[in-house]
């Protein structure tokens, strides 16, 4: 399992350049030689716990489903343990390959690569060894099948998102995106060691879901962006066109979503949920496209609302998915 979420803390690009201007990045004093709580904390950070809370609400729900019940509590820690780990090992190589440029963003600029506490070879031994221990995890404890979906979206991550798009076009989080949308095949594989149309459907909110999910962080951080030649969308176009496509993935993500009820996996109280939801992001979709298109800047253009409304979206929407089957 890998990203699909984004952390929006803040950090400081002056403290970054001022810690690789005096050598913080290895010279001086090599990370083994700080302090061993520090440097524990330092390695849990590489595996981004906060961002991979968002993807476990999206694995377990899909287990209830899956099972139409309750599934094997067993299996369902087993999952979520791989799925940790699988994540964890994604997100510490995307910091290995893109630690030049966090060192540059005030977003990233208090990661472990960057302020020296965690050294570049011991987090890509770190990120490798998670990726292996995860997959064989996931083959020995659950099924293949996840473990080979797992690893996909591992190296779909690392690879095809941060080596290939990332850096080179506007489309980047659309399709690099599809990573964080594997968990929901996961989850369903664990249970079923097969796939169906449900999952695929989830897979596909949460494709649609990713970009106005990511877009407004952007629009609000695309200076970062742009300092560091990564080609985001804010950074490429005015906030009309990010808006408008905002509104467009946002009406196409809301329609998919309400594809499970007509095709027999959810009743009434997932689609009541569906609705509600839906309709709010809806509101708050077009609400940023109305200021937007008024040229409204700086903090009232307040993008962080819908990015913020994304993520308890996404957090409704799958405890619906896990709810649903107990009250048909």
């Amino acid at each position: 399992m890998c990203v699909t979420a984004v952390e929006s803390r803040p950090g400081g690009t002056s403290q970054a350049l001022k810690a690789l201007g005096e050598g913080v990045l290895g010279a001086s004093e090599s990370p083994s030689h700080r302090p061993f709580g520090a440097r524990v904390k330092a390695f849990v950070a590489l595996t981004k716990p906060r961002i991979i809370e968002l993807l476990l609400i999206t694995t377990v729900p899909v287990m209830f489903l899956a099972q139409q019940g309750v599934p094997d509590l067993t299996l369902v820690l087993l999952t979520c343990v791989g799925g940790y780990l699988s994540a964890g090992g994604a997100n510490a190589l995307n910091m290995y390959i893109d630690r030049d440029i966090d060192a540059l963003m005030d977003r990233t600029s208090q990661r472990p690569l960057v302020t020296g506490m965690v050294s570049p070879r011991e987090c890509l031994a770190f990120g490798i060894s998670l990726a292996v221990v995860s997959t064989v995890l996931f083959g020995l404890t659950v099924n293949w099948l996840s473990a080979w979906l797992s690893l996909g979206a591992l190296l779909f991550y690392v690879v095809v998102y941060t080596m290939i798009l990332k850096r080179r076009t506007s489309q980047n989080i659309v399709w690099g995106g599809i990573a964080g949308c594997m968990p929901v095949l996961i989850g369903w594989s664990a249970v079923t060691d097969s796939l169906s149309w449900a999952p695929v459907i989830l897979f596909l909110v949460i494709f649609f879901w990713t970009p106005p999910h990511y877009w407004p962080l952007s629009m609000k951080v695309k200076d970062d962006y742009a300092r560091v030649g990564v080609p985001m969308l804010p950074v490429i176009a005015s906030n009309k066109v990010v808006a408008k496509q905002i509104v467009i993935y946002s009406w196409v993500m809301v329609a998919v979503s309400l594809l499970l009820t007509p095709l027999g996996y959810t009743g009434w109280f997932y689609t009541l949920v569906a609705l509600a939801a839906g309709g709010w992001w809806l509101w708050e979709a077009h609400a940023l496209q109305h200021r937007a298109k008024a040229e409204v800047t700086g903090g009232k253009l307040k993008e962080m609302r819908l990015f913020h409304w994304s993520i308890t979206y996404v957090s409704l929407l799958f405890v619906a998915v896990a709810v649903d089957p107990f009250l048909r």
